[in-house]
């Protein structure tokens, strides 16, 4: 497994990450069966996993996911000192819906409660704003986080679903290290809402949730047929056609980290495949043009403003 730097922190993470999310959501695989797919990730060479206090199927059982993945580390045989666990917090799950919520009191208390399901041995060790709150001022947001770090609470800090403009904004309160935006082929926002740019400006990590294009960690399964060259490069390189995917993702930027969301232990077993395959320049510019009547370049500026006014979707 190749092995990159988290930002400028010296510390070392998979090219890609496991995504745990579609363990705790509807449809998720018995508990067993989630501990053996965190185990063959960690087998494979991935120790970069990716949870949240919200990935659950409500409130009731807040945290259900970070719960999982310390139970998974504590049962491994191997050695999990290199894992880096990355939790978020910021969004509620009243009746299974996605709420931002920054109120600090609610931040300080979910990131307690957070160090606490992941072992409360060590300090978290990338802990990341799941999503801006309007109704809240990311100082205000930022503010206990900054205070946990200094607690001992949490080693790193990041966020989630932000643009530019917040980033420049968060780190006027605390440093960050990484951002997790949702990036795939469908999906080409931080190439051109300077999100991209300012991370490899900056030397911050992008972790790009959502890398196969599908929704609640799922693999995309519509639409494939209408990308050939897709089709075409898996079959001439003997891998799925999400390896070139993952591929295609990982070869735009060097600070771009796919994180594959996984439920079996075959899923995340392909996706590791991913990170030996080659693409040439030719091969990445044809993925680029596939996809080109939908994307965010043909589709103006304007469009473009539009987007970013939005509250971003969490994921």
């Amino acid at each position: 497994m190749e092995i990159k730097r988290l930002s400028n922190t010296g510390v070392g993470i998979s090219a890609i990450g496991l995504g745990a999310m579609p363990m705790s959501l509807s449809g998720r695989p018995t508990e067993s069966e989630a501990i053996e797919t965190i185990h063959r990730a960690l087998k494979l060479g991935i120790n970069l996993i990716d949870t949240a206090d919200s990935y659950c199927l409500d409130e009731s059982e807040k945290h259900h996911n970070e719960r999982l993945i310390c139970k998974a580390l504590q049962q491994y045989d191997g050695d999990t000192s290199q894992v880096v666990t990355i939790t978020k917090g910021g969004l509620m799950r009243p009746n299974g819906e996605w709420v931002p919520n920054g109120n600090p009191e609610h931040l300080r208390q979910t990131i307690q409660e957070s160090f606490a399901a992941l072992g409360g041995v060590k300090p978290i060790d990338l802990w990341l704003y799941h999503s801006p709150d309007p109704n809240y001022s990311i100082k205000e947001s930022l503010t206990p986080v900054k205070e946990a770090v200094a607690a001992g609470l949490i080693k790193y800090v990041g966020v989630s679903n932000f643009s530019v403009n917040q980033i420049k904004q968060a780190l006027e309160i605390v440093d960050i290290v990484a951002v997790e935006n949702q990036y795939h082929l469908w999906h080409r926002n931080p190439e051109f809402d300077g999100i991209l740019e300012y991370c490899e400006q900056e030397a911050l990590t992008f972790l790009a949730w959502s890398p196969l294009g599908g929704v609640g960690g799922k693999r995309r399964s519509s639409n494939l047929d209408a990308v050939p060259i897709l089709t075409e490069l898996a079959t001439a390189k003997g891998v799925s056609i999400y390896c070139i995917l993952l591929a295609w993702l990982r070869a735009k930027s060097s600070v771009v980290v796919p994180v594959v969301g996984a439920r079996k232990p075959a899923s995340i077993t392909d996706s590791a495949s991913s990170v030996a395959v080659q693409l040439s320049d030719a091969e990445i510019k044809q993925i680029d043009n596939s996809v080109s009547s939908t994307s965010i370049a043909r589709k103006g500026l304007n469009w473009v403003k539009r987007q970013l006014e939005r509250i971003p979707l969490p994921r």
